[in-house]
């Protein structure tokens, strides 16, 4: 284990390459972000909320609604919403048509979308060296 932030954090695996794109290095959202989710029917709804106040401006410039429908394809039928909440330094998200109906009638072991925070945190943006 490492410590990031003051979070204790999985120790990369030896001889993994940090991948890089550009002038910046990727990192996993989990770094720089924490986020919620939960069910209304059929959308899954997703809050990311930044860890500081100094990353929010890369959330918003890199997390967008066309990404993050690119990270759940095939888990989504519908299109994503995004919401800015710059107060809260936070994005939310509305995954329409990702619980198979909601919770009452469907048959997916989420039907209340609580994994789709943890799935959105292994999204990977580019951050300065």
């Amino acid at each position: 284990m490492r410590r990031i932030r003051g979070r204790l954090s999985p120790a990369p695996r030896r001889g993994r390459k940090e991948k890089t794109k550009g002038r910046g290095r990727r990192i996993a959202l989990v770094e720089i972000a924490h986020a919620r989710s939960g069910d209304k029917g059929d959308t899954a709804n997703v809050g990311l909320i930044a860890l500081r106040p100094e990353d929010y401006p890369l959330l918003v410039r890199q997390v967008t609604a066309a990404r993050v429908a690119r990270h759940f394809k095939g888990m989504i039928t519908g299109p994503v919403e995004r919401y800015e909440l710059p107060n809260l330094y936070a994005l939310n998200f509305l995954l329409h048509g990702a619980l198979d109906g909601g919770g009452t009638v469907s048959l997916k072991t989420d039907a209340q979308g609580k994994v789709f925070s943890t799935a959105l945190l292994r999204m990977e943006v580019e951050v300065p060296r």
